[in-house]
């Protein structure tokens, strides 16, 4: 993925763990849980984005997360920097904010609703490098069968998140 050059981060303690967030003069171009695959390089080490907790997105995106995570939001209201991605990757990420609070869908139904039905694992592989995990709800997206898969932020804190919603799960899917 590429960030744009002036993109910083910030990072926040949620109860599902510890967050690290990066905005661009676009918008949110980040939301991650610490330990989270495909995390990019630029969140740590002597290339890291400076740090600004005081950047007016990062502010608006760590409070609508907080009252999200306290079942006060449902949806976000944040301008999203998107651009790092592939067109494909792109119209995918664009697809899961169709996706309201508290309902599912699958791979095949999302690649369906792209006009792209052969094209479900590359779905699947857009939906789990969505670099911004919750704003742009990629939990919302289960398995064949109501199947609960792939969250890159992890299983639990998928099932979590679905069931803060109030998301119908089948029993043993709710790991939380």
């Amino acid at each position: 993925m590429q960030f744009h050059p002036s993109t910083v981060q910030t990072r926040t303690a949620t109860r599902l763990g510890t967050v690290r967030l990066a905005a661009s003069p676009l918008g949110l171009a980040g939301l991650w849980f610490d330990g989270q695959r495909h995390l990019p390089p630029q969140l740590d080490g002597p290339h890291a984005w400076p740090q600004d907790p005081q950047h007016p997105v990062l502010v608006a995106a760590v409070n609508q997360l907080q009252q999200y995570l306290r079942g006060e939001r449902t949806r976000f209201e944040l301008p999203l920097d998107l651009a790092g991605g592939t067109p494909f990757q792109r119209d995918v990420w664009r697809a899961l904010l169709s996706i309201g609070c508290g309902h599912t869908t699958s791979y095949g139904a999302l690649s369906q609703q792209l006009g792209r039905p052969a094209a479900v694992r590359a779905v699947g592989a857009a939906v789990g490098r969505n670099p911004v995990s919750v704003v742009v709800p990629c939990h919302r997206v289960l398995g064949k069968d109501g199947a609960l898969t792939g969250y890159a932020g992890g299983l639990d804190r998928k099932s979590a998140l679905l069931q803060l919603e109030g998301a119908a799960l089948r029993p043993a899917q709710a790991l939380a």
